[in-house]
């Protein structure tokens, strides 16, 4: 076949696509009016989970299983809008990992606020001026969001779904190479991220490095200072128009973080492959055997537990601790209910979401 030939045959594939993906429209609307009279949920992440897992499963290649996901979230993300359009909060500032998070998740036709601390994120879903809030939870090189723990100890919020993305930086600038680079801008953490990147290009120059408050205000700088660089995410470079000079310099190539969905009064349907997550207020966590009793009550009960962290009761003149812990399974399943129901009075339930692995 000629190249003209091969063009012809994709076009008229998309032609198609095209028509398709409208029908599939038409019938979301549909979906949309009957969740209205019923006053369902719009976002169901079990049941995109149920579509993802049955593509996988038939797929025969080229595309591999993230492509697959890439796809389909985005056409998840514009039957929500056509069902009913829903604000999404997410921890700014724009081009922050956070923002990349939301948007792999929600897409880009969503309406976004941008906020600028997780509290605020935490009030906005709250009060309802949105519907949806992305904030993190942990990265696996630095471990948990404590802020985020204590918010979900404090605040009346779900935890409705849960993502992760792979945490990739990018030096990005307007020099044409490293030796016209006397100022780097990032966020500390970034510094710390990149620290074998920084020693090995910038050895002999040694360039000023200027802590920020985000990657994102990083990358602002950079475009306004030629002499300057950004250690930065590629959304935000691409944000301010900022050239990418080396892509994924990070010391750890497998630097991920996670991140939690907020939503109030959100409840899921089980999934099969289900996470909980709860705050535990024992009493008397001061005498001998409280706490492994309570953890020895998940163990009879088969339930895993994968997280568990303590935090201080603020105010309190003593040292007494509250306990955030993850576990496996919903927490309707016969064997979470029985050991719920015998703490009830010191289990805060957070969510049941959709495992993300």
């Amino acid at each position: 076949m000629t190249l003209e030939e091969v063009r012809k045959d994709i076009d008229s594939i998309d032609d198609q696509l095209l028509v398709l993906l409208n029908k599939r429209m038409q019938l979301v609307h549909k979906v949309g009016e009957i969740k209205r009279s019923t006053k369902a949920l719009i976002y169901r992440p079990e049941r995109e989970k149920q579509i993802l897992d049955r593509m996988n499963a038939q797929n025969d290649g080229p595309l591999n299983k993230e492509a697959i996901e890439a796809i389909y979230l985005e056409i998840f993300a514009a039957a929500r809008n056509i069902e009913l359009p829903e604000r999404v909060a997410f921890l700014g500032p724009e081009g922050s990992f956070t923002h990349q998070a939301a948007e792999s998740r929600f897409g880009a036709m969503s309406e976004y606020m941008t906020l600028p601390t997780i509290k605020s994120v935490f009030e906005a879903v709250d009060t309802g001026r949105a519907k949806f809030g992305v904030i993190p939870i942990e990265n696996n090189q630095e471990g948990i969001v404590y802020e985020t723990v204590d918010l979900l100890n404090e605040m009346n919020v779900n935890v409705a779904a849960e993502l992760k993305i792979p945490v990739h930086f990018a030096l990005a600038t307007e020099a044409e190479n490293p030796s016209k680079i006397k100022r780097i801008y990032s966020k500390d953490i970034a510094f710390r991220q990149c620290r074998g990147f920084l020693n090995k290009y910038f050895e002999q120059t040694h360039p000023e490095e200027i802590q920020v408050e985000s990657t994102s205000k990083a990358a602002k700088l950079a475009a306004e200072d030629p002499e300057s660089a950004a250690i930065c995410s590629e959304i935000a470079a691409k944000l301010f128009s900022l050239p990418v000079l080396f892509n994924n310099i990070e010391d750890n190539g497998q630097n991920r973080t996670r991140f939690y969905i907020l939503a109030k009064g959100f409840e899921n349907q089980k999934s099969g492959n289900d996470k909980t997550t709860i705050i535990a207020r024992l009493p008397d966590t001061d005498k001998p055997g409280i706490l492994a009793g309570f953890l020895q009550d998940f163990k009879k009960a088969g339930i895993n537990l994968t997280k568990i962290e303590s935090r201080p009761y603020k105010g309190s003149e003593d040292f007494n601790f509250w306990f955030f812990i993850e576990l496996e399974g919903f927490f309707r399943d016969e064997n979470v209910e029985k050991v719920f129901k015998k703490h009830r009075n010191s289990i805060k339930w957070l969510g049941s979401y959709v495992k993300n692995t």
